[in-house]
């Protein structure tokens, strides 16, 4: 069967990297969190106290900096690692989020990642979250989804993420940070967060993450039955020809 490229996209803390790790696994397709790149490169600046106005610097860096995923035997994930050291837990952090979407706005920034991100998906069979996959990644993604939720809801879903790693901030603080992160990803130069014209909806406020990668496989199957029934009629015809 032809393999496809899914694109989710959305806003911070609906579910879509969670949503779209388990599809990936449920399909056997490549998974690749597209916002642990910009958070690695926001961590390589910082560590190397390098201005992000300082734009001749950042473009060095990004040819400097070595950003892969590992895949973890144990838990069976993709782990980010920068030069070949896992950094999964110092991405995840507070400060990484407070700042994330001003790296990620840098023109330089999002030409490079846009680009490895390509080169990753090009054999297709793989799952992309992120806010521009739909748009600018993969606008020819077979399946897309744009995912939403109410911002208390996602706010109170990063405290727990951040709590279960030692790291407590009071929800307000999470909600200012994600209303910052949601106005600086839509109203960006470079590929901003906007939904796809052909983009499913969809509002995880009120939904567990099994129903949300139901949706997102019912989905895929739809769209992989279709091309399965257009191959055959194609194939039926030229065979009558």
């Amino acid at each position: 069967m032809q393999k496809i490229v899914i694109a989710i996209d959305g806003y911070s803390s609906c579910g879509k990297s969670t949503t779209a790790k388990a599809v990936a696994a449920e399909l056997g397709y490549a998974y690749i969190d597209t916002g642990a790149m910009y958070r690695a490169v926001t961590l390589y600046l910082l560590e190397h106290d390098i201005r992000f106005d300082d734009l001749s610097r950042v473009e060095q860096a990004l040819h400097e900096m070595h950003i892969t995923f590992k895949r973890n035997r144990k838990t069976g994930r993709n782990e980010l690692c920068l030069d070949g050291t896992i950094r999964e837990d110092e991405i995840r952090q507070m400060r990484i989020s407070n700042l994330v979407s001003e790296v990620s706005g840098i023109p330089a920034v999002r030409h490079a990642m846009v680009s490895q991100q390509q080169r990753m998906g090009r054999k297709r069979g793989v799952v992309m979250d992120g806010r521009d996959i739909g748009t600018t990644v993969f606008p020819d993604a077979e399946v897309k989804v744009f995912m939403t939720a109410d911002v208390l809801t996602r706010a109170l879903r990063r405290q727990e993420e951040l709590a279960a790693k030692e790291e407590h901030v009071p929800v307000e603080d999470i909600v200012e940070n994600l209303r910052k992160r949601d106005h600086l990803d839509s109203t960006r130069t470079e590929s901003p967060l906007r939904r796809a014209a052909d983009a499913v909806l969809l509002d995880t406020t009120h939904m567990m993450i099994d129903e949300q990668v139901d949706f997102v496989l019912e989905r895929v199957s739809a769209t992989l039955f279709a091309q399965a029934v257009s191959s055959q009629s194609q194939n039926g015809s030229g065979a009558g020809i």
